[in-house]
């Protein structure tokens, strides 16, 4: 079995880091191209701990959705 390891150096806090990482927002942006959109639980701003939220968005052709939960 092949490991993959990745090293990504970030000239910013982590606190900064860690923020951007659970905005609902900004992962929006950034997956425009496959129209990926926050449809229920939290759908903007900074998700938390014991929240959930459900994407919806089309790869490869179908329209999929997925729950996640902040544990």
């Amino acid at each position: 079995m092949a490991i993959l390891h990745l090293n990504t150096i970030i000239n910013a806090d982590i606190q900064t880091v860690f923020d951007l990482a659970r905005d609902i927002d900004l992962h929006q942006k950034s997956t425009s191209k496959t129209n990926e959109k926050a449809i229920a639980g939290r759908v903007s701003g900074l998700i938390e701990e014991g929240e959930t939220v459900t994407w919806k968005a089309k790869h490869l052709g179908l329209y999929q959705t997925l729950t996640t939960k902040i544990v």
